[in-house]
Order: structure tokens, then C-alpha cells, then sequence
């Protein structure tokens, strides 16, 4: 029962805290409840979606496919292709996880799942174009020009920081062999 209950510590926390605001202040308690209510909908709307493509990422993509192009022998071709999968994505950072658990159990190297973490977060192709609209290409182009070393770096950094044993069975075996 508390290991049950240890997975809902978040939303009972959440949920402690708004009844604890109703007893002092009901009206910040109500907006309270209906912004967690209103992320709970936004989330529930994404992850199914998020879990199909899991799904078929799955099955239709080969291991041999994600370890030639993403994996530990991939080079500098793997962090180019975890770049233009980042760019190419849709949805909130939160939707990458799952896509990132799955690259990493079919042989994708640290370093390129980190890559395609930080390209989902940061250069998205409609982010891209919003940013050269209303802030200007040259604004646009100087932060791709800064933001991708920095996630080519952090990617690199954190194959170096994270010890192997931390990381699941499935990826350290793989990743003893992508020493920089």
C-alpha cells in the first residue's frame, strides 16, 4: 500500500495543498484546483498519443536501424541525426522522455539521447520560425548559432559525467564503447 501510494505523492501533495488553501484562502484554493485540473487535462491529452508513437517506434523501427544511426559507431552522423529528430518534433519537452527511454533501449548512445533531448527543448522548427517573425531571423540565427555547441557539449559532458552503473542494463553495455 505505501509503495502504491509512494507513486501518487505529487498529486497528493497537490491535492494537500489545495485543501489546505480552501480552509485560508478558498479563492486562490479554486484557481489552484482549476490550473492543476487544466495541466492534468493538457497531460492526459498528450500521453496517449506520446505512447502509440512509443509503440510503433517499437516495432517498426529496427534496433540494428537505431544503433547504425544513433548509436556508439554512429560519430558525428548520430548527433546530426538526434539533432534533426529534435527539430523535427511536436509537443512539450515532457512528451520526449518516453521517445527518449525507448531510442535508448533499442542502442542510441548517451550522448545523442541528450542531444535530442536538448535540440526537443530548443530548436524547434515552428520555434524557429515564431522567433524569426517577431524577433527577427538574425535573433534566430544567433541563438542556433550558440545554443547548438552548447547542446553538442552538454550531450558529450553528460556520456562522460553519468557512471555507466547508474545507467539501465540496456544502455551500458553500449555505452562502454563511446569514450569521446
Amino acid at each position: 500500500m505505501k509503495a502504491h501510494l509512494a507513486s501518487y505523492r505529487l498529486f497528493l501533495a497537490v491535492l494537500g495543498i489545495n485543501l489546505l488553501l480552501l480552509l485560508w484562502q478558498p479563492a486562490l484554493a479554486r484557481h489552484s484546483t482549476v490550473n492543476s485540473l487544466s495541466f492534468l487535462l493538457e497531460v492526459l491529452s498528450i500521453v496517449p498519443p506520446v505512447m502509440i508513437l512509443m509503440g510503433l517506434l517499437d516495432v517498426w523501427v529496427p534496433r540494428r536501424l537505431v544503433e547504425a544511426h544513433l548509436g556508439p559507431d554512429a560519430g558525428l552522423l548520430g548527433a546530426v541525426v538526434a539533432i534533426l529528430l529534435g527539430t523535427a518534433a511536436a509537443g512539450p519537452l515532457y512528451a520526449a522522455f518516453p521517445v527518449a527511454i525507448s531510442l535508448q533501449k533499442k542502442g542510441a548512445r548517451l550522448a545523442n539521447i541528450v542531444i535530442f533531448l536538448g535540440t526537443w527543448a530548443t530548436i524547434k522548427i515552428p520555434m524557429i520560425m515564431m522567433e524569426s517573425s517577431f524577433i527577427g531571423l538574425r535573433f534566430a540565427l544567433l541563438r542556433l548559432l550558440f545554443t547548438i555547441p552548447c547542446i553538442l557539449l552538454a550531450g558529450y559532458l553528460m556520456e562522460r559525467v553519468i557512471p555507466l552503473e547508474s545507467l539501465p542494463d540496456n544502455t551500458a553495455s553500449a555505452a562502454k564503447t563511446c569514450q569521446i
